[in-house]
């Protein structure tokens, strides 16, 4: 389970379970574009596949490098993703890869 850690989100390592905050790197991987994280606690390397089959209205979260957002995709346009906040508090654009489905 994810937790809040100032501005950002903090993930669990699969192998460990230490949660950290970690910068994705993407890769491929048999032919799939993935984001790859390393665990600085066990040096676990671990990947996510970029999310190919967002939809608007999906709920997602954002990635981004000085804070992680929450909200609902508006609009997909190849690579880039529209994701808007609760409410319409704010309208962003992100990365394919910088988008999580939850």
């Amino acid at each position: 389970m994810s937790r809040s850690a100032g501005p950002h989100t903090a993930d669990p390592c699969p192998l460990c379970c230490v949660e950290a905050v970690r910068t994705g790197v993407r890769t491929t991987a048999e032919e799939r574009d993935v984001i790859g994280y390393l665990c600085e606690q066990c040096t676990n390397a671990s990947t996510r596949p970029v999310e190919d089959d967002l939809e608007v209205y999906d709920i997602v979260r954002v990635d981004l490098p000085g804070t992680t957002l929450y909200g609902t995709v508006w609009q997909v346009e190849g690579d880039r993703v529209q994701v808007r906040g609760t409410g319409g508090a704010w309208l962003r654009r992100a990365e394919r890869r910088q988008v999580i489905l939850y």
